[in-house]
């Protein structure tokens, strides 16, 4: 199915305690932070971003260009009245993936208060609502327990594991089926 655009009746996206928003080049300091956290390293991957420059090229290049392709890509979570970032949440397309694909990321002092889940219920709504997305999977490292039960609270199943050809060991994929 095709994605429609993301509209302003659809972002900002509001939870009881988040809001998301797109992502832009004013974001590089908080991205530059999240991409080099260790658990963000040693979880999802090195995306090899170490200046300012390079985050803004990173969200230029990434989620910006998603939303302009996709109409969806990863998008910042903030708390409700704040303009701080904690982190990020969103849908991608890629290559090595048949169907979009959910994923998130926090930075470490907002883990563990149930942000995740509610950003990525938000995400899911959003998916099925509007953009009628009729599957949705995601990946984790196969060390990544704590997503792993997060994507079962949110309605995918583990299906199989996967080698996907830029990444070195295997992954597990989840999948919801509308």
């Amino acid at each position: 199915m095709q994605s429609r655009p993301v509209t302003e009746a659809s972002l900002p996206l509001q939870t009881a305690r988040l809001v998301l928003r797109e992502l832009d080049i004013d974001d590089a300091a908080f991205m530059l932070e999240l991409l080099n956290d260790a658990d963000f390293l040693g979880n999802i991957g090195d995306r090899g971003v170490r200046t300012l420059e390079d985050a803004r090229r990173y969200i230029v290049n990434g989620s910006m260009a998603s939303y302009a392709q996709h109409g969806f890509g990863f998008w910042a979570v903030l708390p409700v009245g704040t303009d701080t970032c904690i982190g990020i949440c969103g849908l991608a397309r890629r290559e090595s993936l048949d169907d979009a694909d959910i994923g998130y990321a926090f930075l470490p002092a907002w883990r563990g208060q149930g942000y995740a889940f509610e950003a990525c219920s938000a995400v899911m709504r959003l998916a099925r609502e509007h953009f009628g997305l009729e599957r949705i999977v995601a990946i984790t490292a196969l060390e990544n327990p704590a997503s792993a039960r997060l994507l079962e609270k949110i309605g995918l199943r583990f299906e199989r594991l996967i080698h996907p050809h830029d990444e070195a060991q295997a992954l597990r994929l989840f999948g919801w089926n509308a």
